[in-house]
């Protein structure tokens, strides 16, 4: 089903559209939910904090790549808005130039600078082995990752969100297959959970790139070539470098704070991982919400609906309160049942307990992090792109400046406390760019 967000009600395209992609999101967790649990379960808790180091370096290589592809998705979804489909066919063969060119220097950079980069955060070399071994399998297939998302993003853009989560489910259940019989029956540990990964991302890789070939024609795909041009080239890298830096700047203070909770020891950082994957299914609702107010933003604005963009934003973060409450609520109930699925609870007893106190925390904050996203998005999906960026600084600096000075007065707690503050910062700056109009001008095509 392709959804046409320029008619009918707003809140119920919305979320209609979000739907499938909430679902694919969680199963987009599953990947590194099952690697974890497994890991956790079955290898050891020095294990699975050897893979809980890797997720910042792999954001961070990844982050330019992600960025183009999400920019190019803006100028997908305004050009269909607009019916400009002949620009939209050379955005399409752009960014394919792009993430194909990307995805071999990713790679490369990734094998190379994966064991430096994992010291400098202060990885303890009783996992740091295990840690590049995972990373080093991973990025040999980056193209795996970057073929996903840019067909993914492509489909979601014209307004199919159903085909990348059927990718998923498919993939997701290769991954838990795979998983339970590398690392449980033949005993591979990390490797065996990166290679499980790898595989399971090719296979959903693979469906969407067919399902976009198949069905060209009713994509307005139809006759596309090789060819594309330097102005569509040019308008992916300043659409989506701001992006890219958003998302860099966001990991990099990930980063940060990951090297002050390795400060900490082996047990920290075990509660910390199982921690994060909780946490990152738990705000998938407003990642895809969020996600589906950008396409239905970008869509409108190519089409010069802008008061109808405004009934978007302001339905959206309505029913985004009611479900953050509701979140922060089961969390709040069933946080020690939760990470019991990652850690023992009588080997890893402080593992949990740190964890617990990061979520407690985190989960209040919900609607913060909401309303954030939403107005991001909008501007994002408008053209604005730029605020991303911006936002991205400031969420940084306040993600630093808070974590290193509040872990002095309350330890690791100190950390999880400056997560909700940097939320607040970050909100700050697309809060004042909404209400000052400007964005009403940034239309791309």
């Amino acid at each position: 089903m392709f959804y046409d967000m320029t008619r009918g009600n707003p809140l119920k395209l919305i979320l209609s559209f979000s739907v499938p992609m909430l679902i694919g999101n969680i199963f987009q967790q599953v990947y590194n939910f099952v690697d974890a649990a497994v890991v956790g379960k079955f290898v050891g808790a020095q294990s699975l904090a050897a893979v809980g180091s890797t997720g910042t370096i792999i954001s961070v290589m990844i982050c330019l790549m992600m960025g183009l592809t999400n920019g190019a998705g803006i100028i997908i979804s305004q050009c269909f808005g607009s019916r400009n489909y002949s620009e939209m066919r050379k955005t399409v063969t752009g960014l394919v130039y792009i993430v194909a060119i990307l995805s071999v220097v990713t790679s490369l950079a990734g094998i190379v600078f994966a064991r430096p980069i994992l010291l400098l955060l202060s990885t303890p070399k009783d996992v740091v082995d295990e840690a590049v071994r995972y990373v080093h399998i991973i990025f040999a297939f980056t193209i795996c990752t970057a073929m996903y998302n840019s067909a993914g993003a492509i489909l979601r853009n014209l307004g199919d969100s159903r085909t990348p989560l059927y990718a998923l489910i498919i993939s997701s259940l290769i991954n838990v297959g795979l998983d339970l019989l590398f690392v449980v029956v033949f005993k591979t540990g990390v490797a065996g959970a990166a290679a499980a990964t790898v595989i399971a991302q090719t296979v959903s890789a693979v469906f969407c790139v067919v399902h976009i070939i198949r069905y060209r024609e009713q994509l307005n795909l139809g006759g596309i070539t090789f060819r594309t041009s330097r102005q569509s080239v040019r308008r992916i890298f300043q659409t989506g470098v701001p992006a890219a830096l958003e998302s860099c700047l966001i990991t990099f203070g990930t980063m940060s704070v990951q090297r002050l909770v390795n400060s900490f020891g082996a047990m920290t950082m075990a509660g910390y991982t199982a921690a994060t994957k909780i946490d990152s299914i738990a705000i998938a609702p407003i990642i895809s919400i969020g996600t589906a107010l950008s396409v239905f933003a970008g869509q409108n604005m190519g089409a010069g609906n802008i008061e109808r963009m405004k009934k978007g934003l302001y339905q959206t973060l309505i029913s985004l309160t009611g479900i953050c409450a509701f979140l922060a609520l089961v969390i709040l109930i069933f946080r020690n049942q939760l990470l019991g699925l990652f850690l023992d609870k009588n080997e890893a007893f402080e593992a949990i307990s740190i964890g617990s106190k990061y979520l407690m925390v985190v989960c209040v904050a919900y609607i913060v992090a909401a309303v954030m996203r939403s107005y991001l998005n909008l501007l994002r999906g408008a053209g604005d792109v730029n605020t991303s960026a911006v936002s991205g600084v400031t969420e940084l600096v306040g993600r630093i400046v808070f974590a290193y000075i509040l872990v002095n007065y309350f330890g690791s707690t100190g950390i999880w406390i400056a997560t909700p503050l940097a939320w607040a910062a970050g909100a700050t700056v697309p809060l004042i760019r909404y209400y000052s109009g400007k964005w009403k001008t940034k239309k791309l095509v």
